[in-house]
């Protein structure tokens, strides 16, 4: 019997598990099939080896392994293969699958430009955005994000720079610190992350420490459970269980 074991980051913020569980089991829903689960690999439970015990106690003979992450990095080559092969020593028996994360595509774009005009606020000439990923040794995610802003730049008409939280240049303060000496009257902060958590709260507390120095600038929501974010993951379940 098929089980898909839907694997998140995890957080220490207690609404960030809760997004995350309520959009995968939004997709849960409409992939409709009887053993799924979800798991996180840090800071929150169930855990992978909870997730996977829970499956096979159910009954599942294969596992799909959907990793709900954004872009390839350490956590989708390293950290979950080393625990798919500690579960295939335990569960000799079970055939596992591995899926990919959303990776990049122009529909999740879409949802980035969506996430802008919630702002409600009038982009003027002088507008930028701040395109903000979270940043990885890997440098492929440099790589995904310099694309991301190519196509954000287009969709939106406006010049979009970016800038990383963490392991990656250019770092997020140092190119917000360049956006606001260089005469931009706006700037827009657009977050490339899925789910708030300790990342989306250090920008909130960046912007509203700038707007109250009077600067113009907008944060805009992280990328959550947007109708094509669901949309995605849900192609992404169906491609791990073929594979």
């Amino acid at each position: 019997m098929q089980g898909i074991l839907y694997i998140s980051h995890g957080s220490r913020v207690p609404e960030a598990t809760a997004e995350a569980s309520a959009c995968i089991k939004d997709v849960m829903d409409h992939v409709g099939m009887p053993l799924q689960e979800i798991c996180f690999l840090e800071l929150a439970e169930p855990t992978i080896e909870q997730g996977m015990a829970n499956l096979v106690s159910q009954g599942a003979t294969r596992i799909a392994i959907v990793p709900v992450l954004l872009l390839s990095a350490g956590h989708y080559y390293k950290d979950i293969p080393e625990d798919i092969q500690e579960a295939k020593k335990s569960y000799p028996d079970i055939t596992f699958t591995y899926g990919e994360p959303l990776g990049v595509q122009e529909r999740l774009t879409d949802v980035l430009v969506d996430r802008l005009k919630e702002t409600a606020v009038i982009p003027g000439p002088d507008a930028r955005i701040l395109l903000v990923g979270r940043g990885s040794k890997n440098q492929q995610t440099k790589r995904d994000i310099e694309q991301i802003k190519y196509h954000l730049k287009k969709k939106a008409g406006i010049q979009t720079e970016i800038g990383f939280l963490a392991a990656s240049e250019p770092p997020f303060e140092e190119s917000l610190q360049s956006l606001l000496t260089d005469g931009s009257q706006q700037i827009f902060i657009i977050p490339y992350l899925w789910f708030t958590g300790i990342l989306m709260r250090q920008l909130e507390a960046r912007t509203q420490e700038l707007q109250e120095q009077g600067f113009n600038v907008y944060l805009c929501r992280q990328l959550g459970s947007h109708q094509l974010m669901q949309e995605a993951l849900r192609e992404r379940v169906f491609e791990s269980i073929e594979s």
